[in-house]
């Protein structure tokens, strides 16, 4: 139905660290936006957890700050995978646990020797890894089963937030673990094999497009607002971007390298990565969200006395020339385009003369060659979108167009997310939609990175070799 002839729409996009919001005019100009930080709490060696209440009050204060009046509908995307327990009210049971823990390394491992991880791949088109919903749920059924008989939904973020705001228990077809495919909706055999079958109360009903209203006002947010259960955050991306057409992808240079390229078919090729259902028939995402990002790059920085605003200069005066880089400095290992929960990063060429800005410069394109192997895994073959924190410095966004030998159409702001869950949320409620953003720059290949990309490549190979005896 038509709710209104030029109504604004809200997208909440709920990060790892970021909650934001944004306003969205009926002809997709961001009117205002609002931001409030979360905590990310590392509970031990290799745990990550956030606390879900604070998490859904940090959504009700940048829609307090915003104060968007009467909209036509809220769309809520966020972070994907982790594994979010609530009970019948949507209170949390245990703090949720972040898609960068790793304890449920020795599960992956067991199903990986057993081949229950390939019988998922080869059913669904997903693999799941060690923060992935399916091996948290399992490592909780062995290691607490107590909190899960306390839960009433085991879901994503943005499903746990919206339940607590609406009293709507469900999920869409995005954001769904154990999904097939076909049917769009839980695969039995999948659960039984993975021995979660006893656990199938937990998993939220499955809804093409979930919506309800919100329970009271917020912000000057009328109460019964349409609030939409939107694609988690990277389809919600996607749609945000303006990825309409088969073959064309997104990167996302954010905490992590997200890779993701509309497809007509389930994923193939080596088992990695995610096959996300969308909200239209027959299209996937082939998504490959490798571990590899800007927090590697940080992690650089800060060994080097530098911060992210040094970049540029640090761009501009580094020499990478002999220096290798593995970028895999994630404490889980990685996850695109391949599976190693041991993976370890790797600087190879060091000496005495070697510069804080080589070594910046050597670790931004070993992230580019990550893209590359990811993005040509997923089929890429049509126009690249970029978004993400990443793609704010134009020196490295001009190596991503390099080392990827295609034009690199950046779309700047933060709010490609949001935009995507504001989209939805006027599809939902039968709105116009949003027209996509344009790029706000485009950059385009000036040198040939394809030998120093061999050679990437052959470093990881024999890289992997050694991953697989080494803890």
């Amino acid at each position: 139905m038509k709710r209104s002839e030029a109504a604004h729409a809200v997208g909440v996009d709920v990060g790892t660290t970021v909650t934001k919001a944004v306003v969205f005019a009926p002809d997709g100009t961001a009117l205002r936006r609002a931001a409030r930080p979360t905590v990310l709490h590392r509970a031990g060696p290799g745990r990550y957890e956030q606390d879900a209440a604070a998490v859904t009050a940090s959504v009700v204060a940048v829609l307090d700050e915003l104060e968007p009046g009467p909209v036509a509908a809220v769309g809520i995307t966020g972070q994907g995978d982790g594994l979010w327990a609530v009970d019948d009210a949507g209170h949390p049971v245990r703090a949720a646990i972040s898609w960068l823990d790793a304890r449920a390394a020795d599960v992956v491992a067991e199903w990986t020797a057993g081949g229950a991880l390939l019988q998922v791949f080869d059913r669904t088109g997903n693999l799941p890894f060690a923060g992935s919903a399916g091996p948290l749920l399992a490592w909780l059924d062995r290691n607490e089963p107590a909190t899960l008989d306390r839960a009433a939904t085991a879901a994503y973020c943005k499903d746990v937030v919206v339940q607590r705001l609406t009293g709507l228990r469900a999920t869409d077809v995005s954001s769904v673990p154990f999904l097939d495919p076909g049917t769009r909706d839980y695969d039995p055999a999948l659960l039984a094999t993975l021995g979660l079958a006893h656990r199938r109360d937990l998993l939220p009903p499955v809804l093409a497009a979930p919506v309800e209203g919100l329970r009271t006002a917020i912000g000057g947010i009328p109460a019964g607002t349409p609030v939409v259960a939107a694609p988690y955050d990277l389809p919600a991306a996607a749609l945000g971007a303006g990825v309409a057409k088969v073959g064309d992808g997104l990167l996302i240079v954010g905490t992590t390298l997200a890779c993701q390229v509309l497809a007509d078919r389930v994923g193939t090729g080596e088992p990695a990565g995610l096959t996300l259902t969308t909200w239209e028939p027959g299209r996937w995402l082939r998504a490959l969200p490798a571990m590899v990002g800007t927090a590697g790059l940080d992690w650089v920085l800060n060994l080097t006395g530098g911060t992210p605003d040094d970049l540029p200069a640090l761009l501009a005066g580094g020499d990478s020339t002999g220096l290798s880089v593995l970028p895999f400095f994630a404490e889980a290992g990685e996850r695109a385009p391949f599976v190693a929960p041991a993976a370890r990063a790797r600087i190879d060429g060091l000496h005495t003369g070697v510069t804080a800005a080589d070594l910046v410069v050597a670790t931004c394109e070993a992230i580019a060659y990550s893209a590359r192997h990811c993005l040509t895994a997923a089929g890429l073959d049509g126009e690249l979108f970029a978004c993400g924190g990443g793609m704010r410095s134009g020196a490295w966004a001009q190596i991503f167009a390099d080392v990827l030998d295609r034009p690199v159409r950046v779309l700047l702001g933060e709010e490609v997310g949001a935009r995507g869950a504001a989209q939805a949320a006027l599809r939902t409620v039968g709105d116009a939609e949003l027209p996509p953003p344009p790029p706000t720059a485009v950059f385009t290949p000036r040198r040939s990175y394809d030998d120093r990309y061999a050679d990437y490549l052959l470093a990881v190979a024999n890289a992997r070799s050694t991953w697989r005896t080494t803890p």
